[in-house]
């Protein structure tokens, strides 16, 4: 049965769900959620939570991608942010956080024309390795070329390549375009690429090669895509799509996994719940973990976006400070607005629903809400 739309005679749209739409549906079994396990693994490395930092200066400096690491999660580093564009950004974070509404946007473009400096990206990733942690930097499409092999000499373990939305083919008349088969075939570290929002765009993308696809178009809570160039991609069902397309390729490679990561509209505990039972087998986490006290966006939330030097298409957003990074990691919790202890709600989560393991939980029922949550 088909499930589009008619929106007048001569279009027609299918209908697509937010995870404030859907919720997942308790099974016969209940287990105790000391018994279940939210550990996966990507190519090489395990990781004992589903929790990937968002590359934003907002949430990661190395300092808390080192934290976040020993807590048993993934940070990546925004190498293309402050940490490589000046020796002590933190003047700079801090006058962020200060500025009026109206200057945020132009003075933040200014603070970011700086330039990327080479030896600060192999500064920061020493940084961070030196600390024993899984190595994770991103850089976008446009400076993949540019920066990679300085990326890769300075030891980085995973390699993110993000954008608001990334193509296996992408087109244009200006300049030679990333081929991202070779490069990911060419490189010696575990590539994760994206975002991706529909079946086709990551079908192309896993057979780049990738390890890791993010899912995700503008639907992040700094982000302004659906209202500066009108596209939006409601995530319970993007996961849900790229969850297919990772089950129709492990046919057609013959048992390659790629791992599906959701990149926007995680921002409570709930979220995360309701991402991994669409078929996500980790999530990208910006503004919730930007509430830490540790962040340093102190209380607020930006991406790249957010100081794009010809069209922003997001926005410096006041997020708060709601705990400790280990409160909002494990709790306790201190209110009921699924802001904190975020790795404790998925494990009640899965407990209450039977299931003792991410892969299982990708299983469980879901229904579409007959109602809006406050």
């Amino acid at each position: 049965m088909s499930n589009e739309i008619e929106i007048g005679r001569g279009k027609r749209g299918r209908r697509a769900y937010s995870f404030d739409d859907v919720a997942v549906v308790p099974s016969r079994r209940t287990r105790d959620p000391e018994d279940v396990s939210v550990g996966w693994q990507i190519d090489a490395y395990h990781f004992d939570l589903p929790i990937v930092a968002a590359p934003m200066d907002s949430v990661m400096s190395p300092e808390t991608a080192v934290a976040l690491g020993n807590a048993g999660g993934l940070g990546v580093l925004d190498l293309e942010g402050l940490w490589t564009r000046y020796e002590d950004p933190r003047p700079l974070l801090e006058e962020i956080a200060t500025l009026p509404p109206e200057q945020a946007t132009g003075r933040m473009q200014e603070i970011y024309s700086a330039p990327i400096l080479p030896d600060l990206v192999t500064q920061r990733l020493k940084e961070i390795r030196a600390a024993g942690v899984t190595v994770a930097g991103a850089l976008s499409p446009q400076r993949t070329q540019e920066l990679s092999q300085t990326v890769v000499d300075a030891g980085v373990d995973l390699f993110v390549i993000r954008g608001t939305t990334v193509s296996a083919e992408h087109v244009s008349s200006n300049a030679e375009p990333l081929n991202l088969k070779r490069f990911i075939y060419e490189l010696d570290v575990p590539v994760i690429v994206g975002g991706a929002s529909t079946y086709t765009a990551a079908l192309h993308l896993m057979r780049t090669g990738a390890a890791g696809v993010l899912v995700g178009f503008g639907g992040g809570a700094a982000h302004t895509t659906r209202v500066s160039l009108g596209i939006h991609a409601p995530m319970a069902t993007a996961v849900a799509d790229v969850a297919a397309a990772r089950r129709d390729y492990l046919d057609e490679s013959g048992g390659r996994y790629v791992h599906v990561i959701a990149d926007g509209g995680v921002g409570r505990s709930g979220d995360l719940v309701k991402a991994v039972a669409c078929g996500a087998d980790a999530v990208m986490i910006g503004a919730a973990l930007a509430r830490a006290q540790e962040a340093p966006g102190a209380g607020w939330h930006w991406g790249s976006e957010a100081h794009h030097a010809q069209l922003p298409r997001g926005e410096r957003v006041r997020v708060g400070t709601a705990g400790t990074l280990e409160e909002i990691l494990f709790g306790p919790g201190r209110q009921a607005d699924g802001t904190l202890n975020l790795v404790g709600a998925l494990r009640r989560a899965m407990a209450t629903t039977g299931y003792s393991d991410l892969k299982e939980f990708q299983r469980v029922e879901v229904v579409v809400s007959p109602y809006q949550p406050r």
